[in-house]
């Protein structure tokens, strides 16, 4: 037999998807840090794979190292956005309402009085006024209305209808 030619061991299936899978595993955990950890732990448990799969061992720690400088540059960058943020937008609309606040009531001052209301008030509302204007130890009956309420005994109800100057 020539050298070129020398047989190779036949390896079975489950062998050769066990290499595939390692060869996936290869490509894969440079991109994904949450499988390289996994990986990693499974290395960790067994010092004869370790040893066999060096190379993806290393892979693994490369992969979660750079995954760690990521976050914290990530971190460093919503820091400085969020202080950037405030000083740019928090600060300013602070300091505006500080001053808006004494000036609101400086211009409001300065605002001519209303010669009327802009609305009449209702009649409830002015029976209030009307009340509330009086001495404090006189007090005024209140005010009846001409009709009769429906939930009123019939004998309020003529009365109301007798006294009224429109009836008759």
């Amino acid at each position: 037999m020539s050298p070129e030619k020398r047989p190779r061991p036949r390896r079975s299936g489950i062998e050769t998807e066990e290499e595939r899978t390692w060869v996936e595993f290869y490509r894969r955990v440079r991109s994904d840090a949450v499988l390289a950890a996994e990986v990693l732990a499974q290395l960790d448990k067994d010092a004869e794979m370790k040893r066999a799969h060096l190379a993806l061992f290393l892979t693994c720690k490369e992969t979660i190292r750079r995954e760690k400088a990521r976050e914290a540059r990530n971190k460093r960058i919503g820091y400085f956005v969020r202080w950037l943020t405030h000083v740019l937008l928090v600060q300013p609309l602070q300091g505006l309402r500080a001053l808006g606040g004494s000036s609101r009531d400086i211009a409001i001052e300065m605002l001519p009085e209303p010669s009327s209301p802009a609305r009449p008030a209702p009649r409830a509302l002015s029976a209030a006024a009307d009340t509330a204007t009086s001495s404090p130890g006189e007090t005024s009956p209140p005010r009846r209305s001409r009709k009769a309420r429906p939930d009123a005994p019939a004998s309020a109800a003529a009365g109301a209808q007798g006294a009224d100057p429109a009836s008759s």
